[in-house]
C-alpha cells in the first residue's frame, strides 16, 4: 500500500495528550504504523555521561500512530489523503481542497 504520510510531511495531532498540535514527520515506520513527530509525543529519557556526551535527563520525541495523525494542507486545516493519476504519474492530493501534495 502507498504510504499517505511521508517523512518531511506538515501534520496535525487527532487524539491524545498533544491533541491540536502541529509538527513535522522526521521518521515513518510503515512496518509498525508509526511515525515520530518533531515536538510531539515528548518523553524524559535518562542517559548515562560519556566522553562525547554529557548526561542527563533528554527530552526525546515518542512514536506516534499514524492513525492518530492527519496531513496539513495549506489553509493549515487537517484533511485527508487520496491518490489519483496525474500523466502517468501518481499523486498525493488533499480531499479537502483537491491540491497535488
Amino acid at each position: 500500500m502507498a504510504a499517505k504520510l511521508r517523512k518531511g510531511d506538515k501534520v496535525v495531532v487527532l487524539v491524545g495528550k498533544d491533541k491540536g498540535k502541529t509538527g513535522e514527520i522526521s521518521s515513518v515506520d510503515p512496518k509498525a504504523g508509526k511515525a515520530v513527530v518533531e515536538g510531539i509525543n515528548i518523553a524524559i529519557r535518562h542517559t548515562k555521561q560519556s566522553q562525547t556526551s554529557q548526561g542527563g535527563r533528554v527530552p526525546k520525541a515518542m512514536p506516534v500512530d499514524l492513525s492518530n495523525l492527519a496531513l496539513m494542507d495549506k489553509d493549515g486545516k487537517a484533511t485527508r489523503v487520496g491518490f489519483r493519476m496525474e500523466g502517468d504519474k501518481k499523486v498525493r492530493y488533499a480531499k479537502t481542497t483537491g491540491e497535488a501534495i
